[in-house]
């Protein structure tokens, strides 16, 4: 009867059973405000960079947060080996975002979901023979790749900051002013304080930008009102195109971010379940990504990842309760049923974004560089690292560089320096000959 009883109640800290709501719910908005920035912002990004107007923005946005709670409830009641079963927050993800702008700013919206039903597919297909795969991504190779991911948003950033591309004020005194003020408030609040309010640093620094931002009369609020209170997207409404470079620069990101979720996977049952994660646990968790980035593509989402910043609050905590991340995939859920709830988080100004966001690409950056770091060392791992950030953001660097090439090799290596550096590092790692320490670092590995 003890057990029983036990299973049915529960506590915060046990992956089964309902622990008392008053627990439950302010767990969870903890890790809706980690990850609302994260959930929100691509959308934003590929909204503006492929031209949607304020209603396409609306849904964007929308169904960025109805995939996340979808995504994540998945993960947490698997069906048929499809989820990991783990307490795990999944949604759309900024290490897609310089891949996904380079598709949409060359061939449109459509040819981002089209290349993501690919990406999807392959994420899947890793997920079947993740225990075979693993062998080529040690630590010094998927290190370089999210370090080269953090690198090339940057730019991205930085064009924010500055009041985004196409603003008649871009470069404009105001719109750093603004940039700089919440950039600020985001690193006061990340480093001086403690607890929820240091946990929620990203928002509340974009909230205070945001205040500035109408004080000083920047923001309109008429695609608000002119929001309904309720609207369920129908599918294929931007359309889907399949368009071969994307689709292989899509394949090679998903596959590194299958990788990736391996590591959030591990972090998660290390840190709040003290063991190491089965190999059903890994092969559902990336199968689900695969599964819901392609429903996502047909109704209009964009690529999901498992989400580092929560993964960091359980290891901190230890909270793994399922009801909690339940509660956390209802409020996203909510949130994108309601049109005028996703139309305000679209007025957000980009000298906002750009402020935020910099603070979470330099995270991702220095993610990438303690991967690297936990490997030796030695001059064949500086090599692999080098040369692979060298090619792909030189190449990137330098516009027309692969001009003398078919268009679809620009596309492919040209646009992104994440592609070209995942293959690089790949390749240098399988090549190049190992010293007896390399060695033993893979065995640590």
């Amino acid at each position: 009867m003890k057990e029983n009883s036990v299973k049915v109640s529960g506590t915060i800290f046990e992956i089964e059973g309902i622990p008392k709501i008053k627990e439950v719910i302010p767990l969870g908005f903890q890790h809706v405000v980690a990850a609302i920035v994260g959930v929100v912002t691509p959308a934003l990004l590929v909204a503006n960079v492929t031209g949607l107007d304020s209603a396409d923005r609306t849904i964007l946005v929308q169904i960025s947060l109805i995939i996340t709670a979808l995504a994540t409830l998945l993960q947490l009641f698997p069906i048929k080996g499809i989820g990991s079963g783990l307490p795990v927050i999944i949604g759309t993800s900024f290490a897609y975002v310089p891949t996904i702008l380079a598709i949409g700013g060359q061939f449109g919206i459509a040819a981002i979901f089209g290349a993501q039903i690919a990406g999807g597919i392959a994420a899947f297909i890793v997920g079947m023979y993740v225990k075979e795969l693993r062998r080529f991504f040690p630590p010094i190779v998927t290190g370089t790749v999210i370090f080269t991911i953090g690198l090339s948003l940057y730019p991205v950033a930085i064009r924010y900051m500055a009041g985004g591309a196409g603003n008649p004020n871009f470069g404009s005194p105001q719109n750093w002013m603004i940039a700089m003020i919440t950039f600020g408030v985001v690193v006061f609040l990340t480093y001086f304080t403690k607890g929820s309010i240091k946990l929620a640093a990203i928002l509340i620094g974009m909230i205070v930008g945001y205040v500035i931002s109408l004080m000083l009369g920047i923001i309109s609020f008429d695609t608000v009102s002119e929001s309904g209170w309720f609207k369920i997207v129908a599918p294929m409404h931007f359309g889907i195109k399949f368009e071969i470079s994307s689709i292989i620069s899509m394949v090679i990101i998903y596959i590194v971010n299958a990788v990736q979720a391996i590591g959030d996977l591990s972090s998660t049952t290390i840190g709040g379940l003290d063991r190491e994660p089965m190999d059903k646990e890994l092969s559902g968790g990336i199968k689900a990504n695969g599964v819901t980035s392609v429903i996502s593509a047909f109704f209009g989402g964009l690529p999901t990842a498992t989400y580092s910043q929560n993964v960091g609050i359980i290891t901190v905590n230890r909270v793994v309760n399922k009801m909690v991340f339940v509660f956390a995939a209802i409020i996203f859920l909510v949130a994108g049923l309601i049109p005028k709830f996703a139309s305000l988080l679209t007025t957000i100004p980009q000298a906002v974004i750009g402020g935020a966001t910099i603070s979470v690409f330099s995270m991702i950056t220095m993610t990438g560089i303690k991967m690297i770091s936990s490997s030796k060392l030695t001059p064949r791992n500086t090599a692999i690292v080098g040369l692979a950030v060298a090619l792909g953001v030189g190449i990137t660097s330098v516009p027309g560089s692969l001009a003398g090439f078919p268009a679809w090799v620009d596309t492919v290596f040209g646009s992104s320096s994440v592609v070209i550096s995942t293959l690089t590092a790949i390749i240098l790692n399988l090549i190049l000959p190992k010293d007896e320490s390399d060695d033993k670092d893979g065995q640590e590995n």
